[in-house]
């Protein structure tokens, strides 16, 4: 999807005191094995800090840096991959009671990590159909620290981090160009992540605890068609990439830095980087082994820390690329055209 008016005019992230990996091996939260093999090196924990009061501190720096009114937002779309208050209960809502306010068109989005990209999509064709519509808040927010689900073991090569991320998307000048986003299922893996667990009743209702390791190890290890589906993964990625850097009009020479999941070395540099010859060093692998797998909020937090530190200026382009079940892969180009002031 072609976004050439579409600017990123405020970011804003909150990350919680962080443990280390040394830490949980010690504690026997986390094999060594796993420290060894991932080469992870801590977490971001929230403790009882929910998700919406988390989404709401991201958001309100994001709105603080962009320098506009919450008023003037003409969507706003919650991203979360994990339960965020009493079940029922909408946590956008909470947003726009506590800082947006007014009666616009307010969701959540339930697209697993790669909720933001789906966001991205969303808003850029809801600003763009109507004239008068100029901004969007888009924000994503998780805290794992709760029964049924355990941030060690949850996933391969991962460990689940709390943390939130909000974005201002605009027609309006900003910082940062959104040059294109794309996103592409592969609906044969659909499986992958249910494996063999029933549709009915709902896991969570059941007292069945996630593990995403457990299903896909089920998956592979009875051959299923999702399975070997997973076996297209990579030409998948790299043509959707190949699309996404056409309609941003560069190439692969022209990307400064690519912004992954926050995974294990060996998915980020051998399932990753390699397929276009880049170096671990042009990844944020360094930085998010450091915070663990955020949810849908990881491209946001490696941007923000990127420009905080000067490493992206302007002329500079960022890949964000992510997975997330279905499975569906997503990524976006941003050119970052000027050095916001709260940037290093």
């Amino acid at each position: 999807m072609r976004t050439p008016d579409m600017f990123i005019a405020g970011i804003g992230t909150f990350i919680p005191p962080r443990v280390s990996v040394e830490w949980a091996v010690a504690r026997g939260l986390y094999p060594a094995a796993d420290a060894e093999t991932h080469e992870l090196g801590g977490v971001a924990i929230a403790g009882d800090l929910p998700a919406p009061e988390m989404a709401l501190r991201a958001a309100q720096q994001a709105v603080k840096r962009w320098g506009g009114s919450p008023e003037e937002f003409d969507l706003l779309l919650y991203a979360s991959t994990w339960h965020q208050g009493p079940d029922g209960w909408p946590p956008q809502s909470y947003l726009q009671r506590h800082l947006v306010g007014g009666d616009l068109l307010a969701l959540e989005i339930r697209q697993g990590c790669n909720g933001l990209f789906s966001g991205m999509e969303l808003a850029a064709g809801h600003l763009a159909a109507v004239p008068e519509r100029t901004s969007a808040l888009l924000v994503a927010a998780d805290n794992y620290g709760t029964p049924l689900i355990d941030r060690w073991s949850m996933g391969p090569g991962f460990i689940g981090g709390d943390a939130a991320s909000a974005i201002v998307l605009t027609k309006r000048p900003g910082f940062a160009r959104l040059r294109s986003v794309c996103s592409r299922t592969i609906t044969a893996a659909e499986s992958l992540h249910r494996g063999d667990e029933p549709l009915f009743p709902p896991s969570i209702t059941a007292g069945r605890t996630t593990d995403f390791s457990a299903r896909i190890g089920q998956q592979f290890a009875t051959r299923s068609a999702a399975s070997v589906a997973m076996a297209d993964m990579p030409q998948w990625t790299v043509d959707l990439v190949d699309r996404a850097l056409a309609e941003a009009g560069i190439g692969v020479g022209d990307i400064t830095r690519v912004a992954f999941m926050n995974y294990s070395r060996e998915v980020v540099e051998q399932r990753v980087m390699a397929m276009w010859d880049l170096p671990l060093s042009r990844s944020t692998w360094e930085y998010g082994r450091g915070i663990g797998h955020c949810g849908a909020s990881d491209p946001i937090l490696s941007f923000d820390h990127l420009l905080r530190n000067g490493e992206l200026g302007p002329g500079d382009h960022m890949l964000m690329l992510g997975t997330a079940p279905g499975v569906v892969v997503s990524c976006a180009v941003v050119e970052v055209l000027e050095s916001p002031p709260w940037a290093g």
